[in-house]
């Protein structure tokens, strides 16, 4: 990932868990393991994550109406109604919807993500990874922008862009000196890689053109990085952006970005991407889960790794994975053929 030496290969995983429901079932039914996915196919990174809070919080004075008594809640106080199929949620509960001032956006009940007693299964973890000789990924998802649109709504935290800046940045100040914290303490325990995700883009283009990035998000994100990096310099900080990103890299290799994740095939020219960055950031994905693993043969799947490793790491800086979690319409032959490409895979 730091596109130095040459490395005797090309390091792999299974993105978002691996699999969703149906197709875990598959996992342990074809292979009869009760492993975690990431240790059966050991993959070259582990992931660590918050230990569960110990906090209860009511947000029932948040809403003007009662949620629905099936509703899925998040200890940030946003909530979801379960999908007609596997792992999707529709988020309808937004808790800061309602707020029309600063004064509001401040007297919220945020949640203790960076508690120091969060931090130690961790820690644990971390030393155990890394001792077995695993890159260790801290997890930092929905960073900025994808936790305010889930606390104030999708639809009015746009329309704060242009209407309620003030409430807006509100939310924006606050979460980013949260996740300033966690970011410093996941530095401190010496994760080797901070993984970020904010999707500001759609597969069809930006959601937000780059003067909104810059104004909201973009300066918000470097801080964060800084922060962490002050800490540990070596640290890789990885972000995560599905859809039509290339607009954002550069704005991504600006702040500090060393890692770019999934680089959706479906909606990015990979060949391109790849000749115009590959010097300044490295990539982590390529390979399509809405094209190539669901539908492709396995013969397809091998060949869509070699030509992703030809189009974003010809001179090393890619880890490849799918671009998301794997879906129940991918056949276990596919997954299979991915591995075993994956680990043929030298530079």
């Amino acid at each position: 990932m730091r596109r130095t030496g040459k490395p005797d290969r090309v390091p792999f995983e299974i993105s978002w868990g691996a699999f969703t429901p149906s197709l875990m079932e598959v996992y342990k039914q074809r292979t009869g393991s009760t492993l975690d996915p990431a240790e059966y196919f050991d993959f070259d990174t582990r992931l660590v994550n918050l230990d569960a809070t110990r906090t209860k919080t009511d947000f029932t004075r948040w809403f003007s109406e009662p949620p629905l008594p099936n509703a899925v809640w998040d200890e940030w106080g946003y909530g979801a109604l379960r999908g007609s199929m596997e792992h999707f949620l529709e988020y309808r509960y937004h808790p800061l919807a309602g707020c029309s001032s600063v004064e509001q956006i401040e007297q919220f009940p945020w949640p203790d993500v960076d508690a120091d007693y969060r931090f130690e299964g961790v820690a644990r973890a971390t030393r155990a990874f890394q001792e077995r000789g695993y890159a260790v990924a801290g997890e930092l998802y929905l960073t900025i922008f994808e936790t305010a649109w889930l606390l104030r709504g999708m639809q009015n935290l746009l329309w704060d862009f242009y209407r309620n800046e003030d409430i807006a940045h509100a939310i924006f100040d606050t979460l980013t000196e949260i996740r300033v914290r966690q970011a410093v303490k996941y530095a401190r325990i010496g994760v080797d890689i901070l993984r970020l995700g904010d999707d500001v883009a759609t597969q069809k283009g930006p959601m937000m053109g780059l003067d909104l990035y810059r104004k909201f998000l973009k300066e918000r994100t470097r801080r964060i990085i800084t922060a962490a990096k002050k800490v540990k310099p070596d640290l890789l900080v990885f972000m995560h952006c599905d859809g039509a990103v290339a607009e954002f890299i550069p704005e991504y290799i600006d702040i500090g970005v060393d890692i770019l994740n999934p680089i959706q095939p479906e909606c990015n020219d990979l060949s391109e991407i790849g000749r115009k960055y590959s010097d300044r950031i490295s990539f982590w994905g390529g390979i399509g889960t809405q094209t190539t693993m669901p539908f492709g043969t396995p013969q397809e799947v091998r060949a869509k790794v070699r030509e992703v490793k030809t189009q974003l790491g010809s001179g090393g800086g890619l880890l490849l994975a799918p671009s998301h979690i794997l879906e129940p319409e991918v056949p276990w032959e596919n997954v299979l053929a991915f591995v075993e490409a994956a680990r043929d895979a030298r530079n």
